[in-house]
C-alpha cells in the first residue's frame, strides 16, 4: 500500500463521485434531520466539495490543475452530471469548474460574531450539480461507466497518485449486482497504488450510522455488507484524518459507512478527497 505520490500540476489525480439520482432520493434522511431531501443534501455536499477542492488547488492567484474531476449521475439515465457548460463531460479540470459554475447563489451561513456567538451572514455559493430524484438505481451501469473513464485515466498518468471514486446511494442497485465490476474497477491501478472505492450509504431508517467498519459483522443486510466488500481499504494518511474528525478506523477499517446522516455525509467526503501530498 502505497498511496503517497506528490500531486502537482506535472502528476495530478482524480475524483469520480456517483451519485444515486433514483426516486427514493427525494425522502428525507431516516433520522428526520431538517426539511430537505437527500438528493437535495447531497447535492449541496457536492457543490460544497467542489469549492473546497478550487480553494486546495489555488495558489499565487490562479487554480493549478491538480485534479481532474467527474460527477456521475445515475437514476432514470446515466451519465455526467454536472451541468451548464460542463454538461456531458466525464472528467473536468478544476480550473475549468471554477470557472464554469451553472450559477452562483446567495445562501446563509452561520459565522462567529466576534463576541462568542453566531450571526447569519450571506455568502456567495456557486453551483454546479442540482438534485435529482427518479425512476430505479441503476449503479452497476455507474461502475461500468466508471471503470471504461479511469481505465483510460491510469493508463495516462501512470505515476500519479490513483484515482478516488466515492458511490454515494441510499438503496440497491436495481440492474444486478454491481460488486464484479467494482471489484475491476478496484484492480485499476498507478504506479502508487490501486484505485480506491468508497461508499456512502445514506440513512432511510432511524438506527445508528455504522462508520468505517472492517468486518462484515454487525451490519444488518446482505446489502450492507454488498457495499462493505466494495469498498477499498483506508489507505494510512487517510486513516490519520479520519481520527482528525473524530472516529476511531482500525488498520482493516474501509471507505464505508453505513446509514449515514447529513453529518457523516460530509465528514466522508472531507476524508476521503484529503489528498495526502500536495504541492
Amino acid at each position: 500500500m502505497l498511496y503517497t505520490a506528490e500531486i502537482s500540476r506535472a502528476n495530478p489525480s482524480c475524483f469520480l463521485f456517483l451519485i444515486d439520482q433514483s426516486g427514493s432520493m427525494g425522502d428525507r434522511f431516516g433520522s428526520g434531520e431538517g426539511g430537505e431531501s437527500k438528493a437535495d443534501i447531497t447535492a449541496a455536499a457536492i457543490n460544497r466539495l467542489l469549492t473546497e477542492l478550487v480553494i486546495k488547488c489555488s495558489k499565487d492567484m490562479e487554480v493549478r490543475r491538480y485534479f481532474q474531476v467527474g460527477v456521475i449521475g445515475y437514476g432514470a439515465s446515466v451519465g455526467p452530471a454536472l451541468g451548464g457548460n460542463l454538461s456531458g463531460q466525464s472528467l473536468i479540470w478544476i480550473d475549468d469548474i471554477y470557472s464554469n459554475p451553472v450559477r452562483v447563489e446567495e445562501r446563509t451561513k452561520k459565522v462567529p460574531d466576534g463576541a462568542g456567538g453566531l450571526v447569519d451572514t450571506l455568502i456567495k455559493f456557486p453551483v454546479w450539480f442540482d438534485p435529482v430524484a427518479s425512476s430505479g438505481t441503476p449503479m452497476s451501469q455507474a461502475f461500468r461507466q466508471a471503470h471504461t473513464i479511469l481505465q483510460t485515466w491510469v493508463a495516462g498518468r501512470p505515476t500519479s497518485f490513483p484515482p478516488i471514486v466515492i458511490n454515494i446511494t441510499d438503496g440497491e442497485s436495481t440492474d444486478g449486482n454491481p460488486s464484479e465490476i467494482a471489484e475491476a474497477l478496484k484492480t485499476l491501478s498507478t504506479d502508487d497504488g490501486h484505485l480506491l472505492v468508497f461508499n456512502i450509504h445514506l440513512s432511510s431508517t432511524r438506527a445508528a450510522p455504522i462508520k468505517f467498519p472492517d468486518t462484515e459483522e454487525g451490519l444488518p443486510d446482505q446489502y450492507a455488507r454488498l457495499l462493505f466488500r466494495m469498498s477499498s481499504p483506508l489507505p494510512d494518511f487517510m486513516r490519520e484524518v479520519a481520527r482528525e474528525f473524530g472516529y476511531t478506523p482500525s488498520a482493516n477499517s474501509r471507505g464505508f459507512v453505513f446509514n449515514a446522516g447529513v453529518e457523516e455525509l460530509i465528514s466522508f467526503l472531507n476524508i476521503g478527497t484529503r489528498p495526502s501530498n500536495l504541492r
